[in-house]
């Protein structure tokens, strides 16, 4: 089937979003932890 998980898009698209969630987090953490750096600067 088009949308089963043996399907490679389906795949693909459950797998980047399981890693672009935490990449997108970490890198807002990071970017508001170093505004003050910016704010110095």
């Amino acid at each position: 089937s088009l949308f089963g998980f043996n399907s490679g898009a389906a795949l693909a698209t459950v797998v980047g979003v399981l890693i672009e969630v935490p990449v997108m987090l970490l890198v807002v953490n990071i970017v508001n932890r170093s505004k003050g750096w910016y704010e110095r600067a």
